[in-house]
């Protein structure tokens, strides 16, 4: 009840950090698409340069996301703003499951129904388009869901550089030893990640029938 009466009283605050939150997932969602997408549809061209990328993106997610942060402190421009930092971070730990499943799709894909479409004159720019990424988008797809799960947990952890959100809640319930701050961020950001999940859920399986 004193949980509940301490959301009550601070859902402004909440709000601003959960929009804070979104702001930082969505950004670094976007850019990850846009660089894992290309990136592995280039590795299914170049097969011998996919053990290097997938490993390099691999190492990335390794490494301790605070420890993280520190390698890219001082980086120039990079470590001028918070945000611009933790958004460089949080892309980088969801570059995996975009490349890879990007990759693993494309390659997926029935070698016959690529060949049938070679066949009826298509170019490789329109088998790409019309057949491929079609037919892989259920597993690209379960890439992003997977990378937007992580990104949204990982956010947490900005907080400790200034780049706001939910964490922010969290690491001042851990210096105050009080288990209602803790909660305020905690269990926002895990609806939140449970609601991408399910959205993202139902868009891919809505694609994987669809094909």
């Amino acid at each position: 009840m004193d949980t509940l009466h301490f959301f009550i009283k601070n859902q402004g605050q909440i709000f601003q950090l959960t929009l804070e939150h979104l702001w930082l997932v969505g950004i670094s969602m976007l850019l990850a698409v846009a660089i894992g997408l290309p990136l592995g549809i280039l590795l299914t061209r170049r097969r011998a340069f996919s053990k290097a990328v997938i490993g390099g993106a691999n190492i990335v997610q390794t490494i301790p996301s605070l420890a993280l942060f520190g390698f890219l402190l001082p980086v120039p421009w990079l470590g001028e703003r918070a945000d611009r930092l933790a958004i460089t971070a949080l892309t980088l730990y969801a570059l995996l499951p975009v490349i890879r499943n990007t990759y693993t799709g494309i390659l997926g894909v029935d070698p016959g129904v690529r060949e049938a479409a070679r066949g009826m004159g298509m170019t490789d720019w329109q088998v790409l388009l019309q057949v491929e990424l079609p037919l892989a988008m259920g597993v690209i797809l379960a890439g992003v869901r997977v990378a937007t799960v992580i990104t949204v947990g990982v956010a947490t952890i900005a907080a400790a550089i200034g780049a706001g959100g939910l964490g922010e809640f969290i690491f001042r319930g851990v210096a105050m030893v009080d288990n209602r701050v803790i909660l305020a961020g905690a269990i926002p950001a895990a609806l939140l990640a449970l609601l991408m999940d399910l959205l993202l859920g139902l868009l891919e399986r809505k694609l994987s029938y669809a094909h």
